[in-house]
């Protein structure tokens, strides 16, 4: 039993929301953002191998949909600090039988909520607000030669985007569209 999260599952296996609890009164509140201990069992065996904190300064930017190959497969924890951002994870895993499919959450800094995506899953977001800030917790280390992605507009992905998609970086512009030799990343 978690003191400082409630966890809840989505549609997609793995895929988790921590809603954060704060502890507070007059003066503001604390809230944790992670705690080995009480997450054990959504992170097992793993650890936090970085964290980073981003900003996006444009309404209606699209980061993603990134992953890492295995070994480098990582679980991130990701929240939003400032701004309102449509978080987006798509499964992956070779054999799930929610292979392709998507969950989006809207995440803000009001609401508290943070995305667990698990291995296996490519990840991307848009912004609802101007000046969004994001901070993520990472399992893994970034390896630059076990990363890829996919394009944001892959028809059959069918990602209903809540903004006409710009602001691309020419990074994930160039990212590729699935085709049928694609079978899923093997964990």
């Amino acid at each position: 039993m978690s003191t400082r999260f409630d966890i809840l599952d989505t549609s997609l296996a793995g895929l988790r929301i921590l809603q954060r609890k704060l502890i507070g009164d007059n003066r503001g509140y604390l809230e944790r953002m992670f705690c080995k201990e009480e997450l054990e069992f959504v992170v097992p065996g793993k650890n936090i191998a970085h964290i980073n904190h981003t900003l996006t300064k444009r309404r209606g930017t699209v980061r993603g949909m990134h992953f890492q190959h295995p070994p480098y497969a990582e679980i991130k924890f990701v929240s939003c600090l400032c701004g309102k951002v449509y978080d987006l994870a798509v499964d992956l895993r070779r054999g799930s039988p929610t292979f392709c499919k998507w969950h989006a959450e809207l995440l803000t800094a009001e609401n508290h909520k943070t995305l667990v995506i698990p291995e296996g899953f490519a990840h991307g977001f848009q912004t609802l607000t101007d000046e969004c800030e994001m901070l993520y917790f990472h399992t893994e280390v970034y390896c630059p030669e076990m990363e890829s992605g996919l394009h944001v507009q892959d028809p059959r992905l069918g990602i209903q985007w809540p903004l006409p998609v710009k602001d691309l970086s020419s990074r994930d512009a160039g990212l590729p569209y699935l085709d049928d030799s694609f079978i899923g990343l093997a964990l």
